[in-house]
């Protein structure tokens, strides 16, 4: 049963469209290693920048291995705080990728949401629904999640604000990306719900509930997969952004906002390593993830087979 559907894949339109676009299989390979080394970070990481007893200050500021005061023990230099630069890249990569994923899943479940019950169900849900969606695109996603940050950040008492960084991050995040998925899945509804499979589903009895679930969510999922993936990328560039100004994860946690904010404090001294190579990390998760969203788009469109 495995042969067969490793097989059938094999054999897919989708799978002949990804092998024939080399740079499609670059970014995948590109997007395959951020993803490993971030899951394999213990693993792979020759320091843990979360343990202050594995810093060493005397070590600060060390340049990358193949410059002329470089040193073997640490491949990308080091930090102010004497932090393995490649050490913290991975475990950066981890809160990076752990924000993006959590944030689009939550805009998934919200705008889906939403979406599948205004276009199915219409009334006084999808007018209030689409007019909170148009009213959130007239501002710029990054806005909204710094104003929703701010006010959550401000809400919490003190010693639960950097406990719960990441978790309003998430939310800022996830909040401010909604709108696209609500306006899609609901235009998608309208159109699936007029179909001969829905009308069918009514006639026998079947629930309303059971029907936006099981017929129309299944066939309004194509979009959301490509908005997804391209909603990856944004989610990374909004955390690494909110990070950056310092409004994101707390400065000890090592995410790719983080390093590249304390880079940039050490760039006109000299110390370019320590936000060059986080900043080129990001640019390139983020262009990898973004070509794969492309890509999908594309090769799930039939007018372009």
């Amino acid at each position: 049963m495995l042969a067969r559907g490793l097989h059938r894949a094999l054999d897919s339109d989708l799978y002949h469209s990804f092998t024939r676009s080399p740079l499609t299989v670059a970014a995948a390979a590109v997007t395959a290693l951020f993803f490993g080394g971030a899951a394999l970070a213990p693993v792979l990481a020759p320091q843990d920048p979360f343990d202050p007893a594995t810093l060493n200050l005397m070590d600060a500021f060390a340049p990358p291995a193949w410059t002329a005061k470089g040193s073997a023990q640490y491949l990308l230099g080091t930090d102010n705080q004497g932090r393995d630069v490649l050490s913290a890249l991975l475990y950066g990569s981890r809160i990076s990728l752990l924000v993006g994923f959590a944030a689009v899943g939550f805009s998934i479940v919200l705008g889906v949401g939403l979406g599948v019950l205004g276009g199915y169900l219409g009334g006084w849900l999808e007018t209030v629904a689409m007019r909170l969606a148009d009213v959130q695109l007239t501002v710029p996603g990054i806005l909204v999640a710094l104003m929703v940050d701010g006010i959550v950040r401000t809400a919490l008492p003190g010693g639960l604000k950097e406990e719960l960084a990441v978790y309003v991050l998430i939310f800022a995040i996830g909040i401010s990306g909604w709108p696209q998925y609500a306006r899609v899945t609901r235009g998608a509804t309208l159109v699936e719900k007029n179909k001969e499979y829905v009308a069918a589903a009514r006639i026998i009895g079947i629930h309303p509930v059971a029907i936006m679930v099981r017929h129309v969510l299944p066939n309004v999922m194509g979009p959301v997969l490509v908005l997804a993936t391209i909603g990856l990328a944004l989610a990374i560039i909004s955390e690494a952004t909110l990070s950056f100004l310092g409004v994101g994860v707390p400065p000890t946690t090592p995410s790719l906002g983080t390093l590249i904010r304390i880079g940039n404090n050490f760039l006109f001294s000299g110390e370019w390593w320590i936000t060059l190579f986080p900043s080129g990390a990001l640019v390139l998760l983020a262009l990898s993830v973004n070509l794969l969203g492309d890509w999908l788009r594309d090769a799930l469109n039939p007018k372009l087979r």
